[in-house]
């Protein structure tokens, strides 16, 4: 538990619908659960409208609230801002809060194109010079089962990498009557699936495998291309809850791909994947190994050691939730498994003890930017029905 005479870190979040609440919870309760060199303030939350953001600020445990994000930047009460507005806000709110002097945890995908990618992280890199620090928010690397998995392949257990394959699979818009929203709204959300859980994969593999893509080759679907409106459509389109939307983005997005260490990599994320509602998969093949993780058992790696006699050899099913692995000593007895919720806690810790180290916290803008270069790449080889799109590096 964190003391009450460590210097304090003043918070302002900027968006609070589902991401504003899980980052919420993770400011209210990183300081009970760890010991922090600095203590969090929940200062202020921002929103468009003035009666929602107040109810949210009472729900969620925020001090004050502003209707104007550049009136969080100003605070002086405030050290770091944290950015979860849809994709086509991020560029300005999170480089005028560098710019400002303020800290900077921004949500994924870091933009909505690599340009806006790229100013982020000449802004974020001109900022750790003076000793402001940004980070974006790939919380599925805070999985304590994820950081195993990390640490076996960093160990050489696996051996060298052939093989990676990852699907990110949910079904929340499997329905054509779901309602339009900004995330099937291009212009808001910058791609489909691909961005808001592609973009997770990618980041997951990068990180376990310690390499990064080089090129890939990419079909995008749209399976409805129509929706009915919601009945507070008017921010949409001006024309509330009659009619229908056009959706802009993909639904589904897979792809091949090849990491700089020669492995070969199959990708697939979709919304439209019936019966799967946060179904996060990784396996690896190596010369010497495997491991493979599923979301929706998120307290087990399965581990297979190539090296035993193959008398004996099998998948070991590994609880994750012993004190020894990653961030699970602060937290319950073995076997009593973690959820969703703590992997934006674990974020919060390591970004705080990074900023009282003066250190850069990871995954960096510029890890941000390179996962952007990946989903344009994607992108532009299902535009061009290419067989190889190059990921500049």
């Amino acid at each position: 538990m964190t003391s009450p005479d460590r210097p304090t870190l003043g918070v302002g979040l900027i968006g609070h619908a589902f991401m504003g609440a899980a980052h919420s919870q993770a400011w209210r309760t990183a300081p009970h659960f760890f010991d922090l060199p600095l203590r969090p303030e929940l200062t202020v939350l921002a929103g468009r409208d003035a009666a929602r953001v107040a109810a949210a600020a009472g729900t969620l445990g925020w001090s004050s609230t502003e209707t104007d994000w550049r009136r969080v930047v100003e605070r002086d009460d405030v050290d770091l801002v944290d950015v979860c507005t849809p994709g086509d806000t991020h560029a300005e709110i999170a480089v005028a809060a560098l710019e400002a002097g303020k800290h900077v945890l921004c949500e994924k995908p870091l933009a909505n194109s690599v340009a806006e990618a790229e100013a982020m992280a000449e802004a974020a890199a001109k900022a750790a010079a003076r000793g402001v620090r940004s980070m974006v928010g790939f919380t599925y690397r805070r999985v304590p089962a994820i950081g195993l998995a990390r640490k076996l392949v960093a160990d050489g257990r696996l051996g060298e990498i052939r093989h990676v394959r990852a699907q990110y699979l949910q079904d929340w818009i499997a329905d054509p009557a779901a309602p339009m929203s900004w995330r099937l709204e291009k212009d808001r959300a910058g791609s489909g699936a691909l961005g808001d859980i592609g973009a997770h994969i990618v980041d997951l593999t990068q990180y376990v495998t310690g390499q990064q893509l080089t090129g890939v080759s990419a079909v995008l679907e749209t399976f409805v291309r129509e929706r009915p409106l919601p009945a507070s459509a008017g921010s949409l389109t001006g024309v509330g809850g009659e009619g229908t939307g056009t959706v802009t983005v993909d639904d589904a997005a897979v792809f091949l791909g090849r990491f700089t260490g020669g492995a070969l990599g199959v990708f697939e994320a979709t919304r439209f994947a019936l019966g799967r509602k946060n179904g996060i998969r990784i396996e690896i093949n190596g010369s010497a190994g495997s491991l493979a993780f599923d979301f929706e058992d998120m307290n087990v790696l399965e581990f297979f050691d190539g090296t035993e006699p193959a008398e004996t050899a099998g998948f070991r099913r590994i609880l994750v939730t012993e004190p020894e692995h990653p961030y699970v000593a602060a937290w319950w007895p073995a076997g009593h498994g973690l959820g969703y919720e703590h992997g934006f806690t674990h974020q919060v810790v390591d970004l705080v003890r990074a900023i009282a180290g003066d250190e850069d916290p990871a995954p960096s803008f510029a890890d941000g930017l390179q996962v952007q270069r990946v989903l344009d790449a994607v992108e532009r080889s299902a535009a061009d029905r290419s067989t190889w799109t190059e990921i500049p590096s």
